[in-house]
């Protein structure tokens, strides 16, 4: 049996939750029949709120935290992966329903993991995380509905967080022009060189605005619902497609049913915690070809595994730029 070291949330009924770094064996982890050494995490947002409890993300106790994972794989059953094997993990409830990627180790399902592609190592795998997966099935969402580079800038919110500044870098690449929305306009010059072509304040899109307003961009790629997905909407050219991911500054949209009956704008949804194996490999693989390694290396900063928790809050209260990479001890 295994012993190895893991962050560990508890939580006694009517108390607060409970954190700490502590020793678990083999024997605690969940069904899965691959067991992976884990070398690296990251930082979402939802990590964010399960590390501090400030939503109810956790729904099974005791939760080993942590969405995303990468690492070799130590033990399999799964027909396809062996030992030895680099491979990458984001979403499927982990961290929430099932163990998750703030350990030494780690069990899932064989069919929840992707191969590492050969374009990233590890720890630039979790600088992209589930934040710059969502943000590649999101152009992918933009490119299913027709959009092309050709057809007017795109508008990216929350620019200088993961979703935004991965999407910001990618579509660059791919030749859009792109809007960055942010509240950090100290931030303009590192958005610029990661290939935005103008930025832009958040505080014009986050406060109730008008059913429609100028038509001013193609697309759009949104995390933070609420006022700013319904301003967005309401900002988006004839025919345009927004597609929404996250929820940042609220669940609701305040909004008018104006800029799809009147504009034809279509508003896809982007899921990335059960998209299915091979759309996620599509992404991963459009991932590594489609950003450039050098500006996703701009964007991330690398931490030990112990700065998590201190790390959560400031997450959750937009101080955190670009991408955290987590060293997992050994």
């Amino acid at each position: 049996m295994t012993t190895f070291d893991a962050f560990l949330l508890t939580k006694e009924e009517g108390q607060p939750q409970q954190l700490a770094w502590t020793s678990i064996t083999d024997d605690d982890l969940m069904d899965g029949d691959v067991t992976i050494d884990v070398s690296h995490s990251t930082l979402n947002f939802k990590d964010g709120l399960a590390l501090t409890g400030s939503s109810p993300v956790v729904r099974r106790w005791p939760m080993v935290p942590g969405i995303d994972f990468a690492g070799t794989v130590a033990e399999s059953s799964h027909e396809g992966i062996g030992p030895g094997e680099a491979v990458v993990l984001n979403g499927w409830g982990v961290g929430e329903t099932h163990l998750g990627g703030y350990a030494q180790r780690a069990r899932v399902p064989g069919e929840w993991l992707v191969p590492l592609p050969s374009a990233f190592t590890p720890a630039q795998s979790m600088a992209i995380g589930t934040a710059g997966y969502t943000a590649m099935l999101c152009v992918l969402a933009l490119e299913g509905q027709g959009v092309l580079p050709d057809d007017g800038p795109i508008l990216v919110t929350g620019a200088s967080g993961g979703v935004g500044s991965v999407a910001v870098a990618v579509l660059a690449k791919l030749g859009h022009e792109v809007i960055a929305s942010t509240g950090k306009l100290d931030e303009v010059d590192w958005l610029t060189q990661l290939g935005a072509s103008e930025v832009i304040d958040r505080a014009g899109l986050s406060e109730p605005g008008r059913p429609l307003g100028k038509e001013r961009w193609a697309g759009a790629i949104d995390s933070l619902g609420s006022h700013t997905l319904a301003n967005v909407l309401a900002g988006t050219r004839y025919g345009g497609v927004v597609a929404a991911c996250g929820l940042a500054q609220g669940m609701d949209l305040p909004g008018s049913v104006a800029p799809f009956i009147l504009r034809g704008v279509t508003l896809a949804g982007v899921d990335s915690v059960m998209a299915p194996l091979a759309t996620r490999i599509d992404a991963w693989n459009r991932l590594a070809t489609d950003l450039d390694v050098a500006k996703l290396d701009a964007i991330t900063d690398t931490r030990p595994l112990s700065d998590a928790p201190a790390l959560a809050p400031e997450i959750l209260a937009g101080k955190v730029r670009g991408r955290v990479v987590f060293e997992v001890p050994r």
